[in-house]
């Protein structure tokens, strides 16, 4: 994935954008970013996150309480939706079902006036582009659900837009034809060299396709950055448990040296960790490390912290197996272990070292401080 430098143009612009229903809950707090042209952005988060408002207020469909949002250098707060340029694809497709497949594509060229010699040609381009090159007499209902989402899809490039905006657009797709489509929109998008945003909770999905991500939680974006600095650098505790899998062991902060920091869990265990997003020596903190960080049976002086744990479960899955163990301090703690023929088996019940690396390790705010973090540099 390609970094989004600051010194790249914008295409769009959201400053300090409010967006509230009743006057009192804001849908969307306080909303800075950029997005640079030809960039995939993916707005990530739980259902009421607020990504879907925001993407809605772009598109024009709703109205931001406070702030503005701009297109190319130009407010977009007296701009009507027809005519901001942008083209939207929903997850339920929005196809009319009386038109045929060309004709639904045609749509959009026909609102503005070209003519049919030339509408032609882009139709043909448009589903050419999204492989379904012969299917423009079908009606919608004689599509699968895959092939209607490329309709839509095509309805949406076909007048070359400025940006082109999709809300969940994959959701009702089973996983197969999911994970196919996800590629083959990045393709689209890296080939045109459009500029998208892209709806999603799926976690897995923002990580395919973007160049950033910005996580929403409580209207608010917690973190942008690209997929591989959120997994490894995540910047408060909401982010680190959203993206991926972490395991979490909470305590209190009882030293701080540098960019490190001493913890101790909550059943006395002295954790070393990477000070990321804490307070003062005394205040809470969790700790939060990946599955896959973890080393069992670790050598000497190979981890900085070494723990003695016992197995609770194992989980068979193919290549590796999801080990559940009971970790003092931790509600739930669960490592990767791989495959390998005619190793020795683990066993629930049996007791194991495991360890990690201090630099494996981020401490990171209290659980009661997640929703208020804002977006940050990472570290």
């Amino acid at each position: 994935m390609k970094p989004v430098a600051d010194h790249l143009q914008a295409l769009v612009e959201f400053e300090n954008v409010d967006k509230t229903y009743d006057g009192e809950y804001l849908a969307v707090n306080q909303l800075s970013l950029r997005i640079a042209k030809g960039e995939f952005l993916t707005f990530l988060g739980p259902s009421g996150s607020g990504k879907t408002t925001a993407l809605m207020m772009l598109a024009g469909f709703e109205v931001p309480t406070a702030g503005e949002i701009r297109l190319d250098g130009r407010s977009l707060r007296q701009v009507p939706p027809y005519r901001r340029n942008i083209g939207v694809v929903f997850q339920n497709y929005a196809l009319f079902p009386h038109m045929s497949v060309a004709e639904n594509i045609a749509f959009p060229l026909s609102v503005r006036g070209i003519s049919k010699s030339e509408m032609h040609g882009r139709v043909e381009r448009a589903l050419g582009l999204v492989r379904l090159g012969g299917f423009g007499q079908r009606r919608p209902t004689e599509l699968s659900g895959g092939q209607q989402q490329r309709v839509a899809l095509a309805r949406a490039l076909v007048f070359d837009p400025a940006l082109v905006l999709m809300d969940e657009p994959l959701g009702a797709l089973d996983k197969q034809l999911r994970e196919q489509l996800q590629l083959e929109i990045k393709h689209i998008q890296r080939d045109l060299g459009i500029t998208v945003v892209y709806v999603t909770h799926d976690q897995s999905e923002a990580l395919t396709m973007s160049d950033r991500i910005a996580v929403f939680n409580a209207g608010v974006v917690q973190q942008i950055a690209t997929p591989s600095d959120l997994y490894e650098r995540p910047l408060n505790a909401f982010v680190a448990q959203f993206i991926g899998e972490s395991n979490r062991l909470d305590g209190r902060i009882v030293a701080l040296e540098g960019e490190r920091c001493t913890v101790a869990v909550d059943d006395g265990q002295l954790v070393s960790a990477l000070a990321v997003n804490i307070g003062p020596v005394g205040a809470r903190a969790r700790l939060s490390i990946r599955p896959e960080r973890v080393v069992v049976h670790p050598a000497d002086r190979e981890c900085d912290n070494v723990l003695v744990v016992r197995i609770e479960e194992l989980i068979y899955n193919g290549d590796h197996t999801r080990v559940r163990l009971h970790v003092p301090g931790a509600s739930d703690f669960l490592i990767r272990v791989p495959n390998v023929p005619d190793e020795n088996p683990l066993a629930p019940g049996q007791q194991i070292r495991i360890g990690w690396a201090t630099r494996d390790c981020r401490a990171l705010d209290a659980p009661d401080g997640i929703a208020g973090a804002g977006i940050g540099e990472n570290r």
